[in-house]
């Protein structure tokens, strides 16, 4: 794969060298030739002619980019329709339009490269320059990025961006580059809500005894098994089936996730919790990183904000849709759910002690999580 990367970024440098020797600037003699020819005489058209010369303003050189032309690749392993993907085509075209074409940026996708997990290890093993990939595949590595997987963190998506854009969320990956990232940008993969085939659920108490699938996770399950609920294990591609025969009587997931998967179909109520927050981490290459010109760094920086805020804006779009659907389909929407009475049954932000002897709990870093929202 690093002999394709290398090939393409060889094929680009000799078409950029080609073009700079096609180029030939346009001098302003053959003006002045022009001018000469057109007079009436030889002594006076000789006069004319210098004193033409020394009139015409002299065409200026043009300017020398701001930036030197450079090329980079950047991967997302979702297809061109998932979120991270869809930030990414952002961030090329955000790109190459802030440095006039100067950073040629080479996108690719659709598990070219593998999975999540693959897709950091090619960005820490200089693969591939830059990488939008789902963060909870980043604590496989990375063990503080699991703090953010805790339940009601964030209050809703848009302080979960400006938590983990802000000065919090750098403090929280700064410690990326002992692997070889640099964190850039933490984009929106959805808030995590509760749907019911059997009844409405609108404070915790009504969560006593329901059957629920989620992922296989702990912090997951934790949660559920903490309000009452009894988890059910599944597999995603069985919930459908599970959901229209009763083995399971509800989902945590997000709304648009639902629609997707047509995990729906047998949903009866809806409640707007927002219990969860999964986000997508945006990193570079340390040692690549480290080459770029700071102009080149700052420009990428700020694009790679800009894609991520434009993450947000898309999943709000998305669940938008969703819930059409759903209300389409007849779902009952509880949209004002209690969510201080689930913060409640867990006893608060004191809930996340029952980690603080895991390794991947950092009570510093939570510390700043909590103080920034």
């Amino acid at each position: 794969m690093k002999r394709f990367f290398c090939a393409l970024a060889a094929g680009a440098l000799l078409l950029s060298l080609a073009a700079c020797g096609g180029r030939t600037p346009g001098g302003s003699s053959s003006s002045a030739g022009d001018s000469s020819s057109s007079g009436s005489g030889s002594s006076s058209s000789s006069s004319f002619s210098a004193s033409a010369s020394s009139s015409a303003p002299e065409e200026a050189p043009p300017p020398e980019p701001s930036i030197p032309p450079i090329s980079l690749n950047a991967y997302s392993p979702g297809s061109e329709n998932s979120v991270p993907t869809k930030a990414l085509l952002e961030f090329e075209r955000l790109v190459e339009a802030a440095s006039d074409g100067a950073i040629d940026l080479h996108v690719y996708h659709s598990d070219l490269l593998g999975d999540d997990e693959k897709a950091f290890d090619a960005a820490r093993l200089g693969t591939v320059d830059i990488v939008f990939a789902s963060t909870p595949s980043a604590a496989s590595f990375y063990a503080p990025a699991k703090l953010l997987e805790l339940p009601f963190l964030f209050r809703d998506e848009a302080q979960a961006c400006a938590v983990t854009n802000g000065p919090a969320g750098r403090r929280l990956f700064e410690g990326l580059e002992e692997y070889g990232l640099v964190f850039l940008a933490e984009g929106d993969g959805g808030m995590r809500q509760l749907s019911t085939t059997n009844r409405a659920v609108h404070t915790a108490g009504d969560v006593q005894g329901l059957l629920i699938r989620v992922p296989t996770t702990r912090l997951y399950m934790d949660l559920w098994e903490e309000l009452g609920a009894t988890v059910v294990s599944l597999p995603l591609p069985e919930l459908a089936l599970a959901l229209s025969n009763g083995t399971a009587q509800a989902q945590d997931n997000a709304a648009h996730h639902m629609t997707a998967n047509n995990t729906y179909r047998h949903i009866r109520y809806f409640s707007q919790i927002n219990c969860m927050w999964s986000g997508f981490t945006v990193a570079a290459n340390a040692a690549k990183w480290e080459d770029l010109d700071p102009e080149v760094r700052e420009l990428l920086t700020e694009q790679a904000a800009a894609a991520a805020r434009y993450s947000f804006d898309v999943i709000a779009q998305d669940d938008q849709d969703a819930m059409a659907r759903l209300r389409d389909s007849g779902v009952e929407i509880d949209l004002n759910p209690d969510v201080q009475s689930f913060r409640d049954a867990l006893g608060g932000d004191s809930y996340y002690d029952r980690y603080q002897n895991e390794s991947w709990f950092d009570r510093e870093l939570l510390d700043a999580l909590l103080a920034a929202r």
